[in-house]
Parts: structure tokens; sequence; C-alpha cells
């Protein structure tokens, strides 16, 4: 096959994956008209459209999505084994693509990463925030964070926090004029702060646990966030109830800018983990991050 047709088809691989040529030009650091171009050349010397253009949106055609289908596994492939010949260098190298949620990624990912890349410049990172339940096969990540007993079973799971708590945490503010709360199911005569999770079919429910009972609550309230760092701020300006890692309000515990509730019903879940494929080829860089994030008592 000609180099040109090679060099078109990953061009096609990431129009057609990102729906958008501003995104994958961006990715093969090309410009959007040049990137155009380059497909239009290439449904020319195939004879056939690929691609389906609007003013709003890209999407593959029948042909199209066959072409996706069948070569966009195997160039993955070359790319992860080009990845693994890092190994023969003198330092690892290469791009980690990881999707975690904002608390995970603020308090295990963040610390660990920022201590590697200075000695690994050849080592890029990216961290995609999402609270949902992502697929990391199907969106190409190489690798996702979830707690313990959140991951899949044929996914290999690396430890890499410790135990953690969700605390029901308010302001003074709010409690000073409504009863304080002493079972999990008086939450719901309260204002409490929503946590929207699409992928478990809209908000979160409250998960309680006290002498091996188990309890799930879904509370109501005015507000609803989809990132805990606006739930926490709403609950420190007195807006109702949240329900949020016990580390990330023991700060405004501490200074008694939130109260604490409920405390008996808050048992220890099992820690953060980082889940990948078991067929994934480990990189030399993808070895070092997951040594470098194992939790270790």
């Amino acid at each position: 096959m000609a180099r040109d047709t090679m060099s078109d088809l990953t061009a096609f691989l990431a129009v057609a994956r990102e729906r958008s040529f501003t995104r994958a030009a961006g990715q093969l650091g090309l410009s959007p008209s040049a990137l155009s171009h380059t497909i239009r050349g290439l449904e020319e010397r195939l004879g056939v459209r690929l691609l389906t253009r609007t003013t709003r949106s890209v999407s593959p055609t029948e042909a199209g999505e066959r072409l996706l289908r069948t070569i966009g596994p195997h160039f993955d492939e070359i790319r992860l084994e080009l990845d693994a010949l890092t190994e023969f260098r003198d330092k690892p190298a290469g791009t980690i693509r990881i999707v975690a949620g904002d608390h995970p990624a603020e308090t295990v990912l963040w610390p660990a990463i920022a201590k590697l890349l200075p000695q690994y410049p050849d080592i890029k990172v990216e961290i995609c925030i999402d609270n949902a339940f992502t697929d990391i096969v199907a969106d190409r990540f190489d690798a996702g964070v979830r707690l313990g007993e959140a991951v899949a079973k044929d996914m290999i799971a690396v430890r890499i926090g410790a135990d953690l708590r969700w605390l029901a945490v308010a302001s003074p503010e709010y409690l000073s004029a409504r009863p304080i709360p002493v079972t999990p199911h008086q939450l719901a005569e309260q204002q409490c702060i929503n946590q929207r999770r699409p992928s478990l079919g809209g908000f979160y429910a409250w998960e309680f646990e006290k002498d091996g009972r188990e309890l799930k609550v879904r509370v109501e309230g005015q507000l609803a966030f989809d990132r805990i760092d606006l739930i926490r701020q709403a609950a420190l300006a007195g807006f109702g109830i949240a329900f949020l890692p016990a580390d990330y309000v023991e700060p405004h515990i501490a200074d008694a800018r939130l109260v604490p509730l409920l405390e008996d019903w808050s048992a220890p879940w099992p820690g953060y983990h980082l889940y990948y494929p078991s067929r994934r080829q480990e990189s030399p860089a993808f070895r070092l991050l997951i040594e470098t994030l194992r939790y270790r008592d």
C-alpha cells in the first residue's frame, strides 16, 4: 500500500473517531482545511464517500463505518507496538490517556504525575475528567480510575489509594434553621445537594452502612451538579447537605465551616483503582506510571 494512503487512512480514523475535523486536525498537527483536502483525496482514490459532512457535524457513512471497524483495531495495535519499542530507548516515552472522576484526578493522579513527569520529559499524560462509567476500550483510553468495587471483572485493577469514607456535611448556617438528621431516612426532610451521574440513570443515591446494614437514599433539593467541587461550594454557602469524600471536606470541618452528619453511618469503601484491559500491551511508560501510582500501606 502506498505511503500516502497509509497517512490518509490515519487521517480518516482521527476524523471518524473524533467526529470533528477541528479536533482531529489538532491531534494530527494539521489545519482543518488541509485535513479536509486529505480526506477528499482518499475518497476520490477509493471511489466512495467515507464521511457525511454538515455545518455542525461529521459522521461516517456506511462505507466509512465499515472501514473504521476493519482497519481501526489494526492501526491501534500498530500504535501500541510502536509505543512498546520505547523500551529500547534510554528513557520511557509516549502518551498515556486516563479517564477519571474529579476527586481521584485531583487527590491521587495529579500528585503522582506532578512528581513523575519532570523526571521523564518524553512521557505525556492526558487526563479526561468524567464521573460517568466510561468505556475505556471504546473511547480509546489507556486506563481508567474507579473505586475497587466498581471495576469490571475482565479488567486488570491496581490499587492506587487508601480506603475512603463519604460524609454527609452541611454548614452551621444551614443547620441553625433545621433539625439535625440522626438517620439517613431523615434526609428526606432536608434540602440536599444532588450529584448527577448519567451512567446511573440520573442522580446518585447516597450510600450508607451501619452494623452491616446497607442503605441507599435518594435525596431532593434545589441544586444538582456533576462536579464535587461545586457541590462543596454550595454546601459551604449554606444551600443544603452534601455527600462528599471525607478527605475533601476535612479541612472545612476542622475550621468549623462544615459540620459532619451521620458519621456512624459512614463506613469505609475500597479505595481507587487504576484499571485497564488485560490484553493491553504495557509500554515502559505505562508500566512506570502504574508503579508510581501503586498504593503502598
